[in-house]
């Protein structure tokens, strides 16, 4: 890693998906599509602009190939979308999505209640979706969900999550992402886990999805910056939680993150007051459309 990129961190806004599908009010795409514009503008290098997942269960994300459609596209600025299922990486390549986030959770449970599929089967489907993605010249994160603990089965041990990092690396996904689904890590866990994982994968290729449940991701975030991890996802105003996990609300404030690595001395290109306006009025927004 140059000194350059020593310093460099590179934020995934994923406000728009993790940030808006525990609200109960859907905004419509042609609102959504100006926040990822503004988003942008605003410095975010990466967005995650929603999902194509059933619309019946997340209705909070229907419309994302319509978002797409109406959002002017930034130069320099990657746009992706989360997908679950071989229906929705169709959808995001008859949509034109240029980076798709495929992930497989390492708790059974989990992985039911979200995919509505057995772990196994999650991971034999990420791959051949992997797989398919690069067929069609577009980008993969692949990544393991409840990487830290889950709440229906709590610990979820450091071996398995290489096993599952392992079997989704063999399908060759541009990067690794490791979340924190339900909040239990700590600096501790993160540290053992990355000091494993670096065995297998460089960890400037790694992304961590930390939610703030216990107060603790921005030490989380302090733990794996030093253990070389540059990549973040987060979300305007810490909006945002798993909706099938009771009780794991809250990602990771990108205001807050930002303002945390600059304090460090790291650079990330973001401008914190035109996020922190925005998400100022993300919430008037949702207060006034019925958020809970």
């Amino acid at each position: 890693m140059s000194a350059e990129d020593e310093k460099r961190v590179i934020l995934q806004e994923v406000s728009l998906r993790d940030g808006l599908q525990n609200e109960s009010r859907v905004l419509e795409p042609r609102v959504r599509a100006d926040l990822a514009r503004r988003l942008a503008d605003a410095g975010l290098p990466r967005i995650q602009i929603g999902s194509f997942v059933n619309p019946t269960l997340v209705p909070q994300m229907a419309g994302t190939d319509e978002l797409w459609r109406l959002l002017p596209k930034k130069d320099g600025v990657r746009y992706s979308v989360l997908v679950l299922n071989e229906r929705g990486l169709d959808q995001a390549l008859e949509a034109g999505i240029p980076h798709v986030e495929i992930f497989v959770s390492a708790s059974e449970t989990h992985s039911i209640k979200n995919a509505n599929v057995s772990v196994d089967k999650a991971l034999t489907d990420a791959s051949r979706m992997i797989r398919r993605a690069h067929e069609n010249q577009i980008g993969v994160t692949a990544g393991v969900m409840c990487a830290f603990g889950c709440f229906y089965e709590g610990g979820v041990s450091v071996e398995r999550v290489l096993e599952l990092v392992a079997a989704l690396g063999e399908a060759s996904p541009s990067e690794i992402g490791l979340a924190d689904t339900t909040g239990m890590g700590t600096p501790e866990h993160v540290e053992t886990l990355l000091n494993a994982l670096e065995k297998k994968v460089r960890l400037d290729h790694v992304t961590l999805h930390l939610h703030d449940t216990r107060g603790l991701a921005l030490a989380n975030v302090r733990a794996a910056l030093q253990m070389g991890v540059r990549r973040f996802d987060s979300s305007v105003a810490g909006l945002g939680g798993c909706p099938f996990i009771p009780g794991a609300p809250g990602n990771l404030s990108t205001e807050k993150t930002v303002e945390t690595l600059h304090s460090l001395g790291f650079e990330t290109g973001v401008d914190v007051d035109a996020v922190r306006r925005i998400g100022i009025e993300l919430e008037i927004l949702l207060s006034k459309t019925g958020r809970p």
